[in-house]
């Protein structure tokens, strides 16, 4: 599990938007979200093999500290940046000043980037070894280490990559937002179990897809959206509590049937 999810979504979007107000280019841009992330995720993997402590604690950890250099790299406010073509990369409409080939796209690059990057992801986990070892260590990681998979290496590694994707994400945060801010995506990191529970993981480990996320992700979208045509922001988040204490409920109640 990882906790630190929101607010390394908002210090890698301050590393991007930096790179862009010093004019390093888009392309840099994109690396230095990427990097940020993965940094955080090597972080987070090596604490909690090399210390053997519990992911959730040094997740949780891991949330202040992101958030908190979040805030110290943007000196506590947003950070502006010259428009580029990663300025509009979450618009479903390009602008006239974009190039050509985003006229082309029905829906936003954002889109297609998540949907390439799922697909790729699902075919990883089902079809890869390194995707069949995070199941076998999910399962039984007593078992798998016996098997011989280095579980260790493996963990490392699952945290990096969850970084990795999570600096896309504030990379496409950072455009949605047309500028880096250091206060976003608060209370993201329970959206994300919730998706992944609703979708049919185990918070036991060792079942779950990444289209079972994706139909999570989509149905915590639909909620949040919905809700906000209907209750107020109080009620908006009573209601979203309740559906992270009820699809955690029905999980444990599944892994109690099975075993």
């Amino acid at each position: 599990i990882d906790l630190s999810v929101g607010s390394t979504i908002a210090l890698s979007g301050i590393a991007a938007a930096l790179a862009l107000r010093a004019e390093w280019g888009p392309a840099a841009a994109v690396a230095v979200a990427v990097a940020t992330g993965t940094a955080v995720g090597l972080a987070n993997g090596a604490i909690i093999v090399g210390a053997r402590m519990m992911p959730f604690i040094v997740t949780l950890g891991m949330l202040g500290v992101a958030r908190g250099l979040a805030k110290l790299l943007s000196g506590e406010q947003t950070v502006n940046f010259h428009g580029s073509w990663l300025d509009h990369a979450m618009q479903p409409f390009p602008m006239r000043s974009d190039p050509w080939i985003l006229h082309a796209l029905v829906v936003a690059p954002g889109v297609w980037l998540a949907a390439a990057l799922a697909l790729a992801m699902s075919v990883v986990m089902s079809r890869s070894i390194f995707g069949r070892h995070l199941y076998a260590i999910g399962s039984n990681e007593a078992a798998a280490r016996l098997c011989g998979i280095r579980v260790r290496a493996v963990k490392v590694a699952a945290y990096a990559l969850a970084g990795a994707l999570t600096g896309v994400a504030g990379l496409l945060e950072c455009t949605r937002l047309h500028q880096g801010d250091p206060s976003t995506a608060g209370g993201r990191e329970l959206d994300v179990i919730a998706a992944v529970v609703i979708g049919g993981a185990s918070l036991s480990g060792g079942t779950g897809t990444v289209g079972g996320a994706i139909i999570g992700a989509l149905i915590m979208g639909v909620l949040r959206n919905g809700s906000q045509l209907l209750w107020s922001s109080s009620t908006q988040e009573i209601i979203i509590g309740v559906v992270i204490i009820v699809a955690v409920g029905i999980d444990r109640l599944r892994h109690r049937m099975q075993t």
